[in-house]
């Protein structure tokens, strides 16, 4: 009897695809994505042509062509941090993809963190934001127990800019600090040197468990010009760090291997001997009590709860491709739509079990699987909602409700929720579209800031692996609320429509432009109307700029600017990802405002 019972929890859609507006956004949206896929496909050039043949006369595969040989057949790499550095160092030449390609992809069976030099820019030198996305990178790994393995072919750091890339604690000397912690924690790393691997670099695989290298690569603390100038020794680069006598005389490589392609063999075979730890000897090693079957660990040997899961029968029961319609792209547009269109076409079957749906609307809360896997979603509502007010001068009304606003209620059911699913060992998911938290003299008396608070605090204090969908506007203390950057989201993506700031361009072009007016007249200059509309244009056009999520990403605000319709597999990926790592420190929120 109990099998036959089953929630009604099969969500509709309501999205009209043959609709003017549908048709608009959805031609907006595939322009915009052409566009996105043509300055990706520039970025992966690296340093071009000319760098690549260069590369290959020196025997040497490019690293893209190294990739496409280590990751398993019919498989992709989830690659993250692909515009970092984008626009910047242009006095340099520029460093595409900041001279590092970092991602997940399946090795052997195996998903592993991959961190490959491209040695076609500025022969894989490290830029200071290389740094900070190997670090990204060994983030990620560290938080999920990911095994890594690096590919390294670098002439070691950018010396013009040494001093950004150096001395402080989110730089290069960390990088050999994490290579030292994943191990403690038995995180698994090989390093394959597929080139030069010079100065401090050279720590780094060393500092990794097993280390492979080709004839005609290089590994030295200092290269024969400076060994010359430093203690007057004239030697050749094999004789001084050559991977014959690092293989024979200092016994510094595991395994010498003639070229790329026998070297990726060799490495790819070392994956695929790698054991796993279970649950339970993870938990039995970190001193904490096993967790309960009422998690899932049965269903799967996972600590999160997984089901068998058929990417036929359990897919969404609507076309991803139709979340191209939702939203007009076009900075600045107000977009009205109903949230539950996006979960139905990420969450397996297009199931969601709602938690308090008739309290606090403008935001989402609800149960869901994503490739088998739980997870608990939190998401802005973005079409108006009509609510009776509880309390304050106004309560026992009713009023509209803005949607993307979080109003007092909505952020005291969202932090309950993401206590209950901490309680109950269950992954969170935010997708944004937040415009922030409402203001005025009704939501101070409902106690706005006690309950944004209460969210906040929930956020931060949250155990679960938590991974963040940024799909519209991301603003103001709404971003942290939902889980931003600084609250440690394990995975932090963002679609093309994505814009993340304090506050729009134009609230922001409004205000400011009105402050820069009044500075002038106050010197004694009295604005036309053009100059207050050019000034406005001016201000509004820059931090239109710096909300475009592709300049976030160049900075590594974003992991990865996504494609609306891979959304779903790029979560399923991180969610697996997620689930490598079965240790959950205890939940304690701390001191809550009530």
């Amino acid at each position: 009897m109990a099998d036959e019972l089953k929630a009604e929890n099969r969500l509709e859609s309501k999205v009209v695809a043959g609709s003017a507006k549908f048709g608009e956004n959805r031609a907006a949206m595939v322009a915009l994505l052409a566009a996105l896929r043509g300055e990706e496909d520039g970025i992966r050039l690296g340093g071009g042509a000319k760098a690549a043949e260069a590369q290959r006369a020196k025997g040497r595969l490019t690293v893209r062509e190294r990739l496409a040989l280590l990751l398993d057949e019919g498989t992709e790499l989830l690659e993250l941090g692909l515009w970092a550095a984008y626009g910047m160092y242009s006095e340099y030449g520029g460093a595409p993809g900041a001279g590092v390609v970092t991602g997940l992809g399946r090795v052997s069976g195996r998903l592993c963190m991959i961190i490959a030099n491209d040695a076609t820019v500025k022969a894989g030198a490290f830029f200071p934001m290389t740094a900070k996305k190997v670090l990204r990178a060994q983030t990620i790994a560290l938080e999920n127990r990911i095994p890594t393995l690096y590919l390294v072919d670098s002439s070691g750091v950018f010396l013009p800019l040494q001093e950004d890339v150096f001395p402080d604690t989110d730089d290069f000397g960390r990088v050999f600090r994490n290579n030292a912690v994943m191990s403690s924690l038995g995180i698994p790393q090989i390093t394959a040197i597929m080139g030069m691997c010079v100065a401090g670099g050279a720590y780094l695989p060393v500092m990794t468990d097993t280390v492979l290298m080709t004839e005609g690569s290089g590994l030295f603390l200092a290269g024969p010009s400076l060994v010359q100038a430093a203690i007057g020794q004239k030697t050749g680069a094999e004789e001084l760090g050559g991977a014959t006598m690092h293989a024979e005389i200092s016994g510094t490589v595991d395994f010498k291997e003639p070229n790329d392609h026998l070297c990726i063999a060799r490495l790819r075979s070392l994956v695929g001997m790698m054991g796993q730890r279970s649950v339970a000897a993870h938990v039995r090693e970190s001193g904490h009590g096993a967790p309960g079957p009422e998690i899932g660990q049965e269903k799967g040997g996972e600590t999160f709860s997984r089901i068998p899961f058929d990417e036929e029968k359990d897919r969404p029961k609507f076309a991803a491709e139709e979340l191209y319609g939702l939203l007009n792209p076009t900075p600045g547009s107000s977009n009205v739509y109903d949230m539950h269109e996006v979960i139905a076409r990420i969450v397996d079957r297009s199931e969601f079990d709602e938690y308090k749906a008739d309290f606090g609307r403008t935001l989402l809360c609800g149960f869901a699987r994503i490739g088998g896997r739980a997870v608990g979603i939190v998401a802005n509502q973005k079409t108006n909602q009509m609510q009776t007010v509880a309390m304050g001068p106004q309560a026992g009304t009713k009023r509209i409700e803005v949607g993307g606003v979080i109003y007092t209620e909505a952020a005291q059911k969202a932090a309950r929720f993401i206590m209950d699913c901490n309680q109950n060992l269950v992954p969170l998911i935010f997708l944004h579209d937040v415009n922030g938290f409402m203001v005025g003299k009704d939501a101070e008396w409902s106690g706005i800031i006690r309950a944004g608070a209460k969210m906040v605090s929930a956020v931060s204090t949250s155990v679960v692996p938590k991974i963040t969908v940024i799909i519209g506007g991301s603003f103001g203390a709404g971003h942290y609320a939902m889980c931003g950057k600084a609250y440690d989201p394990r995975f932090l993506f963002a679609w093309p429509t994505a814009r993340y700031a304090v506050m729009s361009g134009a609230s922001a072009a409004g205000t400011l432009a009105e402050v820069r007016a009044k500075q002038m007249e106050r010197g004694g200059k009295v604005l036309s109307e053009a100059e207050k509309k050019a000034v406005y244009d001016e201000i509004k056009n820059a931090y239109d700029a710096q909300a475009d999520p592709r300049y976030g990403a160049a900075r590594l605000w974003i992991d990865s600017i996504l494609d609306p319709a891979k959304t779903r597999e790029v979560l399923m990926t991180a969610l697996e990802a997620c689930a490598l790592n079965p240790e959950v420190a205890k939940f304690n929120v701390g001191v809550l405002q009530t």
